[in-house]
């Protein structure tokens, strides 16, 4: 991670949303900020990541849904697994689910805020960003701490098999064929599995059940 600015040097910003309007948006708005300077844009991944390795700056504003290419999940990730030093993320989206809070957090985002928070929130999460401090908004930390509170849900064997399968990548086919069950009773018990972890993806309960440590 990046050390921060020097004192009284402003917060050094890469911005990564794949809207343009959301972009021009932000920009208006940081610009507003005498302590924040935003030293580029990107409208994918893949863009993020290069001008990153590029302008080294102290923050890259990162949205989750980037369209075509790679997410800003693994864009986070990959940026937060490349050689010190590199900037600290903060996840800027309006998805606050579960699922792609506990994916944003595990691949190395410092911070997660939702786009409705006012504009000095953005701001001093930002500066805290900058400082590898945790940032999130008020709900995200809600439902960071309701799930650190509710018991961790039980899976079957079965259901834990069919887990570890998905970890590896296996589709619903290869999966059955793995397990010597039927597709169907593959699907039955994603179902249950889904139902158990509160997501409703295979990237969710992935994700969910790598937090909880629930994989076989």
């Amino acid at each position: 991670m990046t050390g921060p600015s020097p004192a009284n040097a402003p917060v050094r910003i890469l911005l990564c949303d794949d809207h343009a309007v959301v972009r021009a948006g932000l920009l208006a708005l940081l610009d507003s900020a005498p302590d924040i300077e935003v030293v580029g844009e990107a409208g994918t991944g893949e863009e993020a990541l290069a001008l990153g390795a590029k302008l080294r700056p102290d923050v890259v504003l990162m949205d989750l849904q980037l369209g075509e290419g790679i997410d800003g999940v693994e864009t986070t990730r990959r940026i937060a697994s490349a050689p010190s030093p590199t900037p600290n993320v903060l996840v800027l989206t309006t998805y606050d689910t579960d699922a792609d809070i506990t994916r944003a957090i595990e691949a190395g985002a410092t911070g997660y805020l939702l786009k409705a928070e006012r504009p000095e929130e953005l701001f001093a999460a930002i500066h805290a960003a900058a400082q590898g401090r945790t940032a999130l908004s008020a709900p995200v930390a809600s439902r960071v701490m309701a799930n650190m509170r509710k018991p961790r849900p039980t899976l079957t064997d079965r259901e834990r098999d069919i887990l570890g399968q998905l970890a590896h990548g296996l589709g619903n086919r290869e999966i059955a064929k793995a397990l010597f069950i039927s597709e169907a009773t593959v699907k039955t018990h994603l179902g249950r599995i889904y139902d158990k972890l509160g997501v409703d993806t295979r990237a969710g309960a992935v994700a969910v059940a790598k937090e909880q440590r629930l994989l076989p």
